[in-house]
């Protein structure tokens, strides 16, 4: 009998230890712009965490490229390839990788979709509200205009999902500002050197513009096509929550009083706090179902962590003085935050 009470307590704790280590693939299926670098870097940081803290193996395997839909129904496959088991899949659309994430959840693999929601059965989206991102956003241009003015819309990619939220929540709010136009409207790419050249195009083409609506990722070069061409109006505009939009924010509106910003945190950390999720899961608990929301009803909203102002932004300033330019401001949930999303 004691034999078999050691075999039995032997095979249990063999099991334990089997259980605190896990693998989890990670689908990024765009790669051009500081927000994603900072999301992988932002993992990276979180998995060594998830070690220090719980005594967990985390290792991350990532399918890291720019592709098409096509190419990113093949990162999945990879991942199931070297038998993962989770994925964390930053989307390139809401539907079309349904049928390879069902998969991954029919073979037993916990599937997190980050930064924009997925339909997929038996997924669940990890996500900041990007419609309620836009909408703040548009809130704020709309009030600091008074109401009324000539506006130009810079955009991210047109179809991907996180831009097709964002604008719906612009248009919900602009819709109620009949004297707000919109002159202007064309994609930036979430890319600064793109964005700087559309605005310096819009700029050029379209007088008498009050404001600029962008998103991260290229309001910075956005700012400084406008500053290059000095433009009466000088228009106000949304920003980006990085050190170095910050930083040339304050500078403009030292030298242009009537300037004003706004910088809505978008969190690289995302996909870090959908990694701590994951982990919840592939501990055998369960999503309070009572939580779920969103388009498809699959969805764990993550508050957005903050937006700075212009009364706001010296402390801004001052607390992220030493970073980087291309530092975004970021907010990750605790593994309790994540444990309250379960049952």
């Amino acid at each position: 009998m004691r034999r078999l009470l050691l075999t039995i307590t032997g095979t249990l704790l063999l099991a334990a230890a089997a259980a605190q280590s896990y693998t989890i693939g990670i689908s990024n299926g765009f790669v051009g712009s500081e927000w994603r670098t900072l999301m992988v870097q932002d993992l990276e940081r979180t998995a060594a965490a998830i070690k220090s803290e719980q005594g967990i193996d985390v290792t991350l395997v990532f399918e890291n490229a720019d592709v098409d839909v096509q190419g990113q129904i093949q990162q999945i496959q990879n991942l199931l390839n070297k038998g993962v088991d989770a994925i964390i899949v930053n989307p390139n659309d809401q539907q079309a990788l349904n049928l390879a994430l069902e998969e991954a959840v029919d073979e037993g693999v916990v599937v997190i979709a980050i930064d924009q929601e997925v339909s997929a059965q038996g997924a669940y989206n990890v996500v900041i509200d990007q419609r309620e991102w836009g909408a703040t956003n548009a809130r704020w241009l709309a009030e600091a205009l008074g109401g009324k003015g000539n506006i130009v819309i810079i955009e991210g990619f047109v179809g991907h999902p996180a831009n097709e939220d964002r604008m719906a929540g612009v248009m919900d709010v602009l819709s109620g500002y009949p004297d707000i136009k919109i002159v202007g409207r064309e994609s930036g790419g979430w890319d600064q050197a793109t964005g700087q050249r559309v605005a310096s195009d819009m700029l050029a083409s379209l007088p008498g513009i009050d404001g600029i609506l962008t998103q991260d990722g290229m309001a910075q070069g956005i700012l400084t096509a406008v500053r290059a061409a000095n433009p009466t109006p000088f228009p106000i505009m949304t920003g980006e929550a990085y050190a170095g939009y910050l930083r040339l924010w304050d500078e403009t509106s030292k030298e242009h009083p009537g300037f004003s910003s706004v910088a809505v945190v978008n969190p690289p950390g995302i996909a870090s706090s959908g990694l701590r999720v994951a982990l919840e899961l592939l501990q055998g608990r369960k999503v309070d179902e009572s939580q779920l929301g969103g388009t498809f009803g699959n969805t764990l909203y993550v508050p957005i962590p903050f937006v700075i102002t212009q009364d706001g932004l010296a402390a801004a300033l001052a607390e992220y003085a030493d970073k980087p330019d291309s530092y975004a401001m970021d907010g990750i949930i605790t593994q309790e935050d994540a444990a309250a999303f379960m049952q």
